[in-house]
């Protein structure tokens, strides 16, 4: 077993997983799994820097992993960042900052070279269930972007697209600095034509019709399903291998785009940061089932952070 600390930074969150893998036997013990929400992506799309609040509350909670790190005794860390960091001008910046705090230099990867980690982390202890068809279409719906991927026992076809919960929200939603609440009509369309595109633009590339199992990673997904089962706090065990039909995501998803702030925010399962999002996360989920004919979808709370602690334990060897 090889101790690694696997580190996802996104345009919304940033996660930590401590884990014990053996890549040989497929095993992966998990000692700590963290997520802060720090919307490293805010204004991005807009100015195409990174705003320095959205740096200092990354690399705040870059100084508190480094605590579970050390304390932890990882041998190895690999820290991914991925859309928002891709886009922006000052991103040196980010570099600097996330090499002082933990000592390593962020990886900011492709689209591509993401979705590979997203599908093995989300994949691998999926295999040989006979309840579950393959192909597999993973999606990971982020703060920016949305990452597809088809595959048997590994990737096929991937495709990485700039349409995310954030991104969508800031793009569509926000007038003036305030968040619409709740949108109107001629909004949402504008979001969903946004979708829709993307979604063209994905099949260019990746068969996603061909998918007998679509699997739903990240926050978006997985509040949808926290929902849909009316936990009274977010369950991670819960949530994981949960199945969540078309119908009722498209449930959820109105009723996530009518309501007020407020509303959304009294969800016991509802993460704070995500308040003003998901109503665009559930979207992009709901017009992905509908694109491929997705029957439910198959939460996942393994995903590219996963991955990432996958690869860091091979490399290791």
């Amino acid at each position: 077993m090889t101790r690694v600390a696997a580190v996802d930074c996104g345009t919304n969150s940033i996660r930590l997983l401590v884990a014990d893998v053996h890549p040989d036997t497929g095993e992966l013990v998990e000692l700590d799994r963290r997520m802060t929400i720090v919307r490293l992506g805010q204004g991005v799309d807009r100015t195409g820097r990174l705003a320095p609040e959205a740096l200092e509350r990354t690399f705040a909670a870059c100084r508190a992993y480094a605590s579970v790190i050390e304390e932890h005794g990882a041998e190895r860390v690999r820290f991914v960042a991925t859309s928002a960091s891709r886009d922006a001008e000052n991103r040196d910046d980010f570099v600097r900052g996330v090499v002082d705090i933990l000592g390593v230099e962020p990886e900011v990867v492709t689209g591509d070279q993401e979705a590979e980690f997203s599908f093995t982390g989300a994949t691998r202890e999926l295999t040989g269930r006979a309840d579950l068809k393959r192909p597999y279409l993973v999606v990971d719906i982020g703060g920016g972007s949305t990452e597809f991927v088809v595959g048997e026992e590994h990737v096929r076809a991937a495709r990485s697209v700039d349409v995310g919960c954030v991104r969508m929200t800031e793009r569509h939603l926000v007038r003036d600095g305030v968040v619409s609440d709740p949108p109107s009509a001629a909004q949402i369309a504008a979001i969903r034509a946004d979708i829709e595109a993307a979604l063209d633009l994905a099949e260019e590339t990746v068969p996603l019709r061909e998918a007998r199992t679509l699997v739903g990673l990240a926050g978006s997904v997985t509040t949808v399903s926290a929902i849909a089962q009316d936990l009274p706090e977010y369950d991670s065990a819960r949530i994981h291998h949960s199945r969540v039909t078309r119908d009722r995501v498209r449930e959820i998803t109105e009723w996530l785009l009518r309501s007020t702030h407020a509303e959304r925010a009294a969800v016991p399962s509802m993460h704070p940061g995500r308040v003003d999002v998901i109503g665009a996360g559930a979207l992009v989920l709901l017009a992905i089932m509908e694109r491929v004919g997705a029957d439910e979808v198959v939460v996942s709370e393994h995903d590219i952070l996963d991955g990432i602690a996958w690869s860091c334990a091979s490399e290791a060897r």
